[in-house]
């Protein structure tokens, strides 16, 4: 019998339990190729893009749009042309009722919980996934942007963890971490960064930083290069002076969710993928002690006067360790174009149809990525 492959409800984050298939991209009918995007999948976080596992041809969605299901129900499938209708008919009705049965027996197990650390004069708020044994040269750390936290990585965290250590933190001022910033200028993030890993005995980590991060994953590579092993740049700040500082002034001040949704929807090539508990989400952070000042006083160190006070970027050629930059298209908060004229060991990857949060709109694409640079 020619083989029949399931396509699953995907998992994307920890705190993922359900999705719906938001829109089918590929007709019933079609021949695919691992990797083409099957359809648009949406969770009460964000809709991301879907990319199929396998090759073949896509013979049945089982999942109607718009339906939710629970993480690992068949929404698909595929099988050859020769494959009759009948035996999809009889394996389908196969992996619904041992899935059902799973369901019902299913002992759920514990996602991993976020942890808290003294480092320096900060306590920082971190997430570990994966074997403390699988990361030669290093864990992976994993460092937000400005008024992101830990749950930006949901797409990226749990598919490195398959294969590394992967951690991603709270900067200073942001999520569950100290408010006090200091001067909030990058020497003083990327210190924290620095004793964040001395905390966790972490003598060296291959560094990925988004926007903000990214400009502190540089300057801890120019500044305590033996702590990196490797560094990916996700729409870093520090490689130009120009920024949407007008971003910058209103995910400050948005104290509502309507305004917040206004700001929100300018990170993302398509403003669609701003929900509702990602509104929600943000307004409970600003609304914490201290976390508007601390945004206020890092906003001010560092993209004062709407323009980028610090561009470590200069200084990209002396990095010893592998390096390289990835970019959103569409980014309407730090333009892509900042990404122009580095040094020829530092490819440059600028990604159609993503904005200023590719690792969130091209999960896919950013992640393997990332893992070409990682050993192993």
């Amino acid at each position: 019998m020619a083989a029949i492959t399931p396509i699953t409800m995907p998992k994307f984050g920890l705190a993922m339990t359900e999705g719906k298939v938001a829109s089918w991209a590929i007709p019933e009918g079609t021949r695919i190729a691992q990797g083409d995007e099957l359809a648009d999948i949406e969770t009460t976080k964000i809709t991301n893009a879907y990319e199929s596992p396998v090759a073949g041809v896509l013979r049945r969605h089982v999942a109607a749009e718009q339906v939710d299901l629970p993480v690992g129900a068949l929404i698909a499938v595929v099988a050859d042309e020769a494959v009759l209708d009948t035996e999809i008919d009889a394996f389908v009705a196969r992996f619904q009722a041992e899935f059902a049965e799973k369901q019902s027996a299913a002992v759920v197990e514990a996602a991993p919980e976020p942890q808290k650390v003294a480092a320096g004069g900060w306590t920082i708020r971190y997430l570990a996934m994966g074997d403390p044994g699988s990361d030669p040269g290093g864990p992976v750390v994993l460092i937000h942007g400005f008024g992101g936290d830990l749950n930006s990585w949901l797409f990226t965290q749990p598919v490195l963890a398959e294969r590394h250590r992967a951690i991603a933190l709270d900067l200073p001022g942001h999520g569950g971490s100290s408010k006090n910033v200091g001067s909030g200028d990058l020497e003083t993030l990327a210190q924290a960064l620095v004793d964040f890993l001395a905390a966790l005995e972490i003598p060296k980590a291959h560094l990925v930083g988004h926007s903000l991060g990214g400009a502190i994953a540089l300057y801890v590579a120019l500044h305590h290069p033996a702590h990196v092993a490797s560094l990916t740049l996700i729409a870093p700040a520090g490689f130009g002076g120009e920024i949407d500082g007008a971003f910058i002034d209103g995910f400050i001040a948005a104290n509502r969710r309507k305004p917040m949704q206004e700001v929100l929807e300018k990170l993302f090539a398509n403003p669609a993928l701003v929900s509702r508990d990602m509104i929600e989400d943000v307004l409970k952070f600003k609304r914490l002690d201290g976390a508007v000042p601390a945004l206020a006083a890092i906003a001010a160190a560092n993209f004062g006067g709407g323009r980028q006070a610090q561009l470590p970027r200069d200084r990209l050629g002396e990095i010893a360790v592998p390096a390289q930059v990835i970019w959103g298209a569409e980014d309407r908060i730090i333009p892509a174009g900042h990404a122009r004229g580095l040094p020829p060991n530092v490819p440059v990857y600028v990604l159609p149809g993503a904005g200023h949060m590719p690792h969130m709109e091209k999960a896919a694409e950013v992640n393997r990525l990332i893992a070409a640079l990682l050993p192993g």
